[in-house]
């Protein structure tokens, strides 16, 4: 019988993160090349890394639903969920509900936000 041991599992899922990671850091230099080549790689795997903290601090785990969240902080700046001037994202990040819910009212509001400047 396979014996899994925690520490093998805390490495396993290190790998997963850093996957997520490298995936993720593709994702924005295509979908935001002004701001990564800005940035520069170190500083966009910063943000990422703390964009998968503060998803997490939120109710967010999925890929799908913390990829939105740090495409977010890419648009609205690394804490736009206490940022004053974005009271909409702390109002809905606020609320107990589901991940995927809450996701697309941010988002939802988040788009609005920006149909309305």
């Amino acid at each position: 019988m396979l014996t899994v041991r925690p520490r093998q599992i805390a490495v396993f899922s290190q790998l997963e993160v850093k996957k997520f990671e490298d995936w993720m850091v593709q994702h924005l230099n295509r979908f935001f090349p002004d701001q990564c080549q800005a940035a520069g790689e170190s500083e966009v795997r910063k943000l990422v890394r703390h964009g998968i903290g503060r998803a997490a601090v939120h109710g967010f785990a999925a890929r799908r639903e913390v990829c939105k969240y740090i495409d977010l902080m890419v648009v609205f700046g690394r804490q736009f969920d206490t940022d004053r001037r974005f009271p909409w994202a702390a109002e809905i990040l606020g609320k107990k509900r589901p991940a995927v819910p809450k996701m697309q009212s941010l988002h939802a509001a988040a788009k609005g936000y920006l149909e309305s400047i």
